[in-house]
């Protein structure tokens, strides 16, 4: 995942997904607007829902050499063929998803609010770190990654950043200049028209 000079879209599926129907909703956002990557972050640990999730998603992204990843489950990436692993523990996985996976697979990390964890996470070979929740969220403790995180980040930090959690357009015209991606999920999923809601999104990039 390169740093580009303009955001890119990193999507991130719905925790549960319907196999009879989310795939096509998948691939009519995919044929409309450009997405640099996807997770499949799913909730739940049953191995052949996740697998067979996996393989559904697949076949949509690799159709549109669209990059994806998983999270969490290191092994499961390498089985299933998929790109990389998205880790939600900051730098504690890091190393060994590296290791697990080569050089050439995606790993990343999310650090909540916390610019030492995204630091560490970069130095033990992170290729990206995502920030979150950048919109006001109930998940968690509530605590947000503030607008200067991701103005020090990108000022300082050569590692590419994400923004995702919350977000709406006024959020994503503030952050454009600071992130490297936006990670957009529930808030195009839980609408009728996903790819209406994600230009309504990418508009504000403008």
């Amino acid at each position: 995942m390169d740093s580009p000079e303009q955001p890119q879209i990193y999507m991130i599926t719905p925790p549960t997904i319907e196999l009879s129907s989310f795939p096509d909703r998948l691939a009519s956002v995919l044929d409309g607007a450009e997405v640099a990557c996807i997770r499949l972050a799913l909730a739940g640990g049953d191995e052949d829902t996740i697998a067979r999730a996996a393989d559904a998603c697949r076949e949509v992204a690799h159709a549109r050499d669209v990059a994806l990843v998983i999270s969490n489950h290191v092994l499961l990436a390498q089985r299933l063929g998929l790109d990389g692993v998205h880790l939600d523990d900051a730098a504690r996985s890091v190393r060994f998803a590296r290791k697990e996976l080569g050089a050439e697979a995606i790993v990343g990390s999310f650090c909540g609010a916390s610019s030492h964890d995204g630091m560490s996470a970069g130095e033990a070979g992170a290729d990206y770190v995502a920030f979150g929740p950048a919109g006001a969220s109930t998940l968690g403790d509530g605590t947000m990654a503030e607008m200067d995180l991701f103005q020090w980040w990108s000022e300082t930090i050569e590692v590419p950043v994400v923004a995702e959690g919350g977000l709406n357009p006024d959020l994503v015209r503030d952050l454009t200049p600071c992130t490297d991606f936006f990670g957009i999920g529930d808030e195009i999923w839980s609408q009728d028209d996903p790819l209406a809601a994600l230009k309504g999104l990418t508009d504000a990039m403008r």
